[in-house]
């Protein structure tokens, strides 16, 4: 029997119907992106469910046209000048993350839209993740002076080849057929039979995978990669993104772009080279300790990687990349330029009035502004890891499956 629906204006819906239990992600305007109310909403309500026996099966969809477009960017912009402001969205966001991978029960994605980013975090873990024709998939953090992460170390590194490293350095989108293919999805299903199947799996009442499975069956449909599609030029990706560092993969792909064939490598090096070099190699860096690492290490070093990120330990790029993408929307990222008795922000390219003359000055869009110049010593510092005391505190085993929470730490006694 159907209980009371839960308020329609909550972030975070949570439906208990027969033995089902439906999540909806509720930020339609905001392309359900990722807050510190959906992310304490989310746990409360995996957690109530899997403790629960009469929940048999768990459905995670997003209201309007997107599933997730990841984490709230604004958030960590508004933040910005406040000490740890995003510590607590953060910590229980990768504390989470480590219960997606690790549920319980049999779980269920619709996914009907944009997936990106955290969003995309919650879905490729899952035991069945239901892609549409209208379904992207894309993980763009890098490009903002951010790294792959809530566990994304650990998915792109356990892709075919050298796939993760280009989804990670490129930000490149991928449709359903493409998820499909790569793993990060399991089936394909039109959009306008998402709601019979979504009723048809509320009304089983079992979380029996074989059972799961052949309901989602009945309604999905086998698809081929198209023939342009980028999962068709794996060679090349893993001869270009199996190189050592983020400079001799721009090496690689510059040899490449004039081969027959290869004209969508062009684009990708525009891509890069906009990119912040910084967050470039911190995600590099990331994927590939990350192909060594169990799930459990990669969200500890993430979650101190994006705070370390967020702290400006070695350059503050992430604040322009995200005030360029998501406040001002100019996607041209700036910096100060030391000039005598001259303290402004320039774009790309500015125009100043120095004097009678009129001067053109190509501005550098990083700190610092190219691969080459990010010192080694300074990505070190990022990775340096956090004290047992202050790292995320993953479960050991079941026994204290949902121990660890932010409640229970050091960060949470030192603010009270």
């Amino acid at each position: 029997m159907a209980q009371e629906q839960p308020n329609p204006n909550e972030v975070v819906l949570g439906q208990e119907i027969n033995g089902a239990r439906v999540v909806t992600l509720n930020r339609p305007r905001q392309l359900n992106g990722i807050n510190d109310r959906v992310v304490y909403l989310l746990a409360q309500l995996l957690e109530k469910w899997e403790q629960d026996d009469d929940a048999k099966l768990v459905i995670f969809k997003g209201a309007g046209r997107a599933f997730s477009a990841g984490g709230d960017l604004k958030m960590f912009y508004e933040g910005r000048s406040s000490d740890d402001s995003c510590l607590e969205v953060v910590y229980r966001m990768y504390w989470l993350c480590y219960h997606i991978h690790t549920y319980k029960k049999t779980t269920v994605a619709l996914v009907n839209g944009l997936v990106m980013g955290g969003g995309a975090a919650m879905v490729a873990p899952l035991k069945f993740a239901v892609v549409t024709e209208k379904t992207v998939f894309a993980t763009p953090e890098a490009s903002v002076g951010l790294h792959t992460d809530c566990s994304f170390s650990y998915i792109h590194s356990r892709l075919p080849g050298y796939l993760g490293e280009y989804l990670a350095l490129t930000g490149a989108r991928l449709n359903a057929k493409e998820m499909i293919a790569a793993g990060l999805a399991t089936h394909f299903v039109h959009s306008e039979k998402l709601e019979d199947l979504e009723k048809q799996l509320l009304n089983l009442n079992t979380g029996d995978e074989s059972a799961v499975r052949a309901v989602i069956e009945e309604f999905s449909t086998d698809v081929q990669l198209d023939q342009e599609s980028i999962l068709n030029k794996l060679s090349t990706i893993d001869k270009c993104f199996s190189a050592e560092t983020v400079e001799e993969i721009l090496k690689a792909l510059d040899s490449e772009v004039s081969v027959d064939g290869n004209q969508w490598i062009a684009p990708v090096l525009k891509s890069m080279r906009r990119s912040s070099p910084t967050g470039l190699k911190i995600t590099l860096r990331s994927v590939r300790e990350g192909r060594k690492q169990s799930l459990q290490e990669c969200l500890k070093k993430e979650f101190g990687l994006t705070m370390n990120i967020l702290r400006s330990v070695i350059t503050g790029d992430v604040y322009e990349g995200i005030r360029a993408l998501s406040i001002d929307k100019d996607n041209a990222p700036k910096v100060s330029l030391s000039l005598p008795s001259l303290n402004t922000k320039f774009s790309r390219t500015s125009v100043l009035q120095l004097g009678p003359k009129w001067v053109y000055i190509q501005s550098q869009q990083w700190s610092p502004a190219t691969v080459e110049e990010v010192k080694n010593e300074d990505i070190d510092r990022v990775f340096e890891p956090f004290t047992s005391g202050h790292e995320l505190q993953v479960p050991s085993d079941d026994s204290n499956r949902w121990s660890g929470k932010h409640e229970h730490t050091v960060y949470a006694k030192s603010s009270q």
